[in-house]
């Protein structure tokens, strides 16, 4: 397989080509969806992380694409408290019923890389007024 898709499919109209970049943005959509995910990761070597941001729909992800199968990576950061095996098998489930879904392609497999943890922020205490007490 490649990652630049080759001709798809022939009509009497002729032929129509999936470009790799619509697969990796349909498997992030897919990804971003599943309770759990705090964001998608650009790997160890991109280092740039958007959480739940959708201004990169394909961002870590990689996609390798052939006439009729599709292999998907996706990098993700999970939100601290959720188990990952559930959470990842959900992913998996996701994104391949969706790409074969929108394209046809038969996705052979989903492979996901956990990069990070995410943990929501605390939240503070009010503090208490000092000139204000119960008594």
């Amino acid at each position: 397989m490649s990652t630049i898709a080759a001709e798809y499919e022939r009509t009497d109209m002729g032929t129509i080509q999936i470009a790799p970049e619509v697969i990796e943005v349909i498997a992030g959509l897919a990804t971003i969806e599943v309770k759990g995910v705090a964001g998608m990761s650009g790997g160890f070597a991109g280092g740039i992380v958007e959480l739940l941001g959708r201004k990169n729909l394909s961002k870590g992800v990689k996609v390798e694409v052939g006439q009729r199968e599709a292999a998907v990576d996706v990098s993700i950061i999970m939100e601290y408290g959720n188990r990952i095996p559930e959470v990842a098998s959900e992913i998996q489930r996701n994104v391949k019923r969706s790409i074969e879904m929108m394209t046809g392609l038969h996705v052979v497999e989903v492979n996901v890389h956990i990069h990070d943890v995410h943990f929501k922020p605390q939240e503070k205490p009010e503090e208490e007024d000092p000139t204000y007490r119960v008594k």
